[in-house]
Parts: C-alpha cells; structure tokens; sequence
C-alpha cells in the first residue's frame, strides 16, 4: 500500500477544490504551493499511474446552464436484466448517473438513473423513450424540489 507523502495530499487537498478557470491552471495551483507546474503534473500523474487518482471529473451547476428539471428515476428491473438495461440507458446523453441499489421492503425499484432537461415535461418524455429503448415500464420519477447540500467529498483539507 502506498503511503502518501505531504505533497501528495497537498496536491489532492488542491485537486479538491475549483480548478482555476484558466489557460493554465495547473500551474496556478502549483504556485499555491509553491512548487513548479511541472513537478505538479509529474505527482500528479504518479499518482494516475498508481491508480490513486483515477480520473477527473466537472460538476456543473444544471440549473445555471439551462436544465431547470432533474428527476431521479427508479426502475424495476429483473436482476438478469439489470447490467444490459443499465448499459443501454447510460448511451443516453440526458443520462448523468446510472446505479443499481438494492430494493427495500415496500420499495421494490432496484436500478436508477439521474436525467436532465430542461423542463419536467421533458424529464417524462426523455423517460418514455429509454422506457421504451430497454423495454422497462415499472418506474417512477423522483423530482428534485430543493437543493440542500451538494458537494465533493474532501479526502485532505488543504
């Protein structure tokens, strides 16, 4: 198992937070810390390598880039079924998540996904046509009301 170095939960602590919105922002966050963009990008890539950072991802703020209605939806779907319909749905561009969680006595949806649009109107619609695509009809839409928290999970604090 690889013990972190303090540099390296620096640079995760930083990778944390916003990215700068810049030309180069890993050298803005280098300097942060007083070190060089490229040893920066050199842990950082050490640490792809090891697979302890797998990937990056961006979280946009829906609500601000025109999709005003996001639904969860869950789906009853045969056990057999659930890793091809799963795959099928996530081909869906309106698609941002795709889970299979197990079913609760009196709940008995086992698949979800999460859909964007930019009215609720549409939310059905975009529902009906992968309904149809995987041939599921047992589901129900789980409308987001109220924002309470939102965040990335901090492993470090910086």
């Amino acid at each position: 198992m690889h013990m972190l170095t303090d540099l390296e939960k620096k640079i995760i602590a930083l990778l944390q937070t916003d990215i700068p919105v810049v030309k180069r922002p890993f050298l803005e966050m280098a300097e942060k810390i007083g070190i060089s963009e490229a040893l920066f990008l050199k842990v950082l890539g050490d640490l792809n390598d090891q697979g302890i950072i797998r990937r990056f991802g961006a979280t946009i703020k829906h609500q601000k880039s025109g999709f005003k209605a996001n639904a969860m939806v869950a789906w009853r779907v045969d056990e057999d079924k659930v890793e091809k319909t799963g795959n099928i749905m996530s081909t869906f561009d309106e698609i941002t998540h795709c889970y299979r969680r197990d079913p609760a006595p009196g709940w008995e949806y086992n698949l979800y996904t999460m859909v964007h649009a930019s009215d609720e109107d549409a939310c059905y619609a975009i529902v009906k046509q992968i309904s149809k695509a995987v041939g599921e009809t047992n589901y129900t839409l789980l409308f987001s009301r109220q924002e309470l928290k939102k965040t990335s999970m901090k492993y470090f604090e910086d």
